[in-house]
């Protein structure tokens, strides 16, 4: 019981920080116009934090060398209710930007040593489900993050949101303190280690692949807040509903997908990379029909749901001597992914419109599953 309550304190740990990662994107027209800069230059806050976690990743988890990793797990957790709270005081939107910074850090550090923790505290046989409940934390990040960002943001203003994640991370660090046994390190990571995970073909494939569907999704899903209420015409109310749905069908998706990725890894990223892929590349198309996007949304979260998973399984089974490692430089190839993901998103709504934004990620991740089934080939 308390190894699968451990489990449950990571998988907690993961939606906090999914959900301060991501609760921008509920309130990004609110920041836009307090702060007083573009609906395009307010998506940097999804963007900082990627490219921050994507440098943050291999240093951290080599700056970190022998330390325990359950002591470097509550760090993380302070660094995010840090983040949170100087975010919520903020008198420019340079010193939010500042706040993401620390955050992506965080995430970097997080998203580096937590994945193998599902093996080292299941074992192998329980291993893959246990990394699922981990992993499930992205959606239950989701869940919390989308929808408290659009209602909160709307009800009680952004700032006052950003102050009640900041408590809610204090709580689950809080929780980990007590449930997580000490987690020695295994060894001093290197640099050599990191660049040794390039040198396997495969592990090249899931980085090239999980950069690129990443890329498509983040595009589109940064700015899916404008396009709900802009281009689809929902009402505010209807919006938050739509996003709790998105984030429940994500944890489904997640759950519901450890069978799937044990029949195989690759067919369920193909699988789910395409489909998603063809949503986003309709949605615009679709706008004036509410109920059709709306059920289009929620298909769109049940699918992504299976791409982490199949992305974090995939990387430790083609590297299993390296599971730190091969996590660390998946991490720092996603955040990075997600900063562009969202720059080209703000460079696309600011220039072309929230339609266009939507056609491109769409198509981008259908190129990530056409790419991943021609080099399926050894996974």
């Amino acid at each position: 019981m308390r190894t699968w309550l451990a489990v449950i304190s990571l998988a907690l740990g993961a939606a906090i920080i999914v959900t301060t990662e991501f609760l921008p994107v509920g309130f990004l027209p609110n920041v836009s116009a307090d702060l007083h800069v573009s609906l395009g230059v307010a998506g940097l806050m999804v963007l900082v934090p990627g490219l921050s976690a994507a440098i943050a990743a291999p240093l951290v988890i080599v700056g970190a060398g022998r330390l325990d990793r359950r002591r470097m797990i509550l760090v993380l957790g302070l660094l995010v209710a840090v983040s949170n709270l100087l975010a919520s005081v903020a008198p420019t939107f340079f010193v939010v930007l500042l706040a993401r910074v620390f955050l992506g850090i965080a995430i970097g550090g997080f998203w580096a040593v937590v994945p193998p923790l599902g093996f080292r505290l299941a074992g192998p046989r329980a291993g893959t489900r246990a990394t699922s409940i981990i992993l499930a934390g992205l959606s239950a990040g989701t869940v919390v993050g989308l929808p408290a960002g659009q209602l909160l943001g709307h009800l009680i203003g952004w700032r006052a949101t950003f102050a009640g994640a900041a408590g809610a991370a204090i709580l689950i660090v809080a929780a980990q303190r007590v449930l997580l046994p000490e987690l020695s390190s295994g060894g001093s990571m290197r640099f050599g280690h990191l660049a040794k995970v390039f040198r396997v073909p495969m592990a090249r494939t899931v980085l090239v692949v999980g950069a690129v569907v990443t890329v498509g999704q983040f595009s589109a899903s940064t700015f899916v807040t404008p396009f709900l209420l802009q281009k689809a015409d929902l009402a505010s109310d209807l919006a938050t509903v739509l996003f709790l749905g998105y984030g429940l069908a994500g944890i489904v998706g997640t759950l519901l997908g450890s069978a799937l990725v044990a029949r195989s890894r690759i067919w369920t990223f193909v699988g789910a990379a395409a489909s998603f892929g063809v949503v986003l590349v309709f949605l615009p198309a679709l706008s004036g029909a509410p109920i059709t996007v709306s059920v289009l949304f929620v298909v769109w979260g049940l699918i992504w749901g299976l791409v982490p998973l199949a992305l974090q399984t995939l990387m430790l089974t083609t590297t299993p001597d390296a599971p730190e490692a091969s996590a660390a430089v998946l991490m720092s190839v996603l955040q990075l992914a997600i900063a562009v993901g969202s720059a080209l998103g703000g460079l696309l709504v600011d220039s072309a419109g929230l339609s266009l934004v939507f056609i491109v990620g769409g198509i981008i991740a259908i190129v990530a599953g056409l790419v991943a089934s021609v080099a399926r080939h050894g996974v």
